[in-house]
């Protein structure tokens, strides 16, 4: 059996600038490696699965949300296009 390193939260946070909610969403998606506990108080993330992550994530671009249809705000709408010309 191989002895893999671990990292803890704080290294994780030099790693990865996203914030725990969001590391803990993605996690719970599938979207990003599983912490595991090595004691009741000492939670860690596998290094090697951390690593595969950022390199996966670097290779593919992130696809940009679409801008939303500001006709359809219930607040403000904007009535017509090209308004502001």
């Amino acid at each position: 059996m191989e002895i893999r390193k671990t990292i803890r939260r704080r290294q994780l946070r030099e790693m990865v600038p996203l914030a725990d909610s969001t590391i803990y969403d993605m996690e719970q998606r599938g979207e990003f490696p599983r912490r595991f506990a090595l004691s009741p108080r000492c939670i860690v993330w596998d290094l090697a699965e951390v690593h595969a992550w950022l390199l996966a994530r670097r290779a593919k671009p992130i696809q940009r949300a679409q801008h939303p249809d500001v006709t359809k705000r219930k607040s403000r709408p904007v009535k017509g296009q090209d308004r502001g010309r």
